[in-house]
Formats: structure tokens, C-alpha cells, sequence
């Protein structure tokens, strides 16, 4: 049996230490990852995910840029 896209972010969030993303969370994230993947390639979009994370900024202020780039 598949695990559901939430059992598996909320396992992952646990094995990292960390509170699974809220539902408006996991919204910013999606839509930056389409912007991302519409933009360029489909890879790009868990590229600009991990990048959001590791830059510090808000996932608004991720996605604002984001679509600067575009």
C-alpha cells in the first residue's frame, strides 16, 4: 500500500524534526513549483522548493520572486 501524499510529508516532517506544512503551506509550495516548472523544465520546480526553504524568506515573499524570474 501507497502511503497518501500527506501520511508521507507528515512522516518526513518527523523524521527532519519538523511540523508538517499547514494546507495554505502546501498551497504556496505547489504553486511555486508550478511557476517553476511552467517556466523552465519540470525539474526546476523541487530545485526552486529546496531553494525557497533554504533562502529564509516566506513562502509569499518565494513566490513573488519566483514570478519576477518569469
Amino acid at each position: 500500500d501507497h502511503m497518501t501524499r500527506d501520511q508521507w510529508i507528515e512522516a518526513f516532517a518527523k523524521e527532519l524534526g519538523l511540523e508538517p506544512p499547514s494546507e495554505e503551506q502546501i498551497d504556496a509550495i505547489l504553486k511555486l513549483a508550478a511557476t517553476a516548472a511552467h517556466a523552465s523544465e519540470r525539474t526546476a520546480a523541487p530545485i526552486a522548493a529546496w531553494l525557497a526553504g533554504c533562502s529564509g524568506r516566506t513562502l509569499s515573499e518565494a513566490n513573488d520572486l519566483a514570478e519576477r524570474v518569469t
